[in-house]
């Protein structure tokens, strides 16, 4: 198991903590294989009721390693990495809380759509720049956004690139509660281990109930939101996007667009 992310047991809650604070948790392929073989292995534990996912040092997720992610740009939709953790999510029978403490963008955004609580402080800061960056939005999130949030707020997060502070996420509906960082971890276990302490076979109907209406058009939209990414990443503009964030400068579209 990578130190970047680090595994422990409260009782029967898994506590999954990423950890790689001098790169603001930026997410690479390993750290993605490290989170789901966690969130399997909690899965198939029966003595796991409840999975919860945090940040380190004030920063939960800041998406993904940008460099690694354009290392692997060809290998997009294969087997493991960023696919495997993002097709895990809606598959989860456990309950899933977020901790949010901090910045968390892109994908430490949209994962939070298949969280059951998400607890923020309110240091907490949401963006999904990936328009950006010449791609769409990803992990189902075209189509949980607006279920959760309604089209204009989905629309203004995941199109505009707003970033949303912990009240806004708060109102938006995607964060249950924020709290000051000193209270977020506790908060976070107190609802696992209150989770924890009910009928399990109970628990796990509950939410399959409740997902279960969403849970093909979800996968569906897994599968379409990918197809596009796949497209648009061949593009001139997602092509000069990457080059000018690597570089720190500003992009250049409109040259881009006319290079073709």
């Amino acid at each position: 198991m990578s130190d970047e992310v680090l595994i422990r047991r409260e009782d029967e809650v898994q506590v999954i903590r990423l950890n790689r604070p001098a790169k603001k948790n930026a997410l690479t392929r390993a750290m993605y294989e490290a989170v789901t073989d966690a969130l399997k292995a909690g899965e198939a534990d029966s003595s796991i009721a409840a999975h919860i996912v945090m940040g380190t040092d004030g920063v939960f997720c800041a998406g993904n390693d940008i460099q690694d992610f354009a290392k692997r740009a060809t290998q997009l939709g294969a087997p493991g990495g960023a696919t495997s953790f993002i097709e895990t999510l809606p598959a989860l029978e456990k309950p899933l809380i977020a901790a949010v403490d901090g910045l968390a963008i892109g994908v430490g955004v949209t994962m939070l759509f298949h969280c059951d609580l998400v607890y923020a402080s309110p240091r907490a800061v949401f963006r999904t720049p990936f328009l950006d960056l010449g791609l769409v939005m990803e992990a189902g999130s075209s189509l949980l956004g607006p279920q959760i949030m309604g089209h204009q707020r989905a629309f203004e997060l995941l199109c505009l690139g707003e970033a949303f502070d912990a009240d806004a996420a708060y109102r938006a509906g995607f964060v249950n509660r924020v709290m000051s960082a000193e209270a977020l971890e506790a908060e976070a276990l107190g609802a696992a281990h209150r989770l924890a302490a009910k009928p399990r076979l109970a628990l796990m109907a509950a939410k399959k109930l409740m997902k279960a209406g969403a849970m093909d058009r979800t996968f569906e939209q897994l599968r379409r939101e990918a197809g596009v990414f796949a497209e648009l990443l061949q593009t001139a503009e997602a092509r000069e996007a990457f080059a000018a964030f690597l570089e720190k400068r500003k992009p250049d579209f409109a040259k881009a667009r006319a290079q073709g």
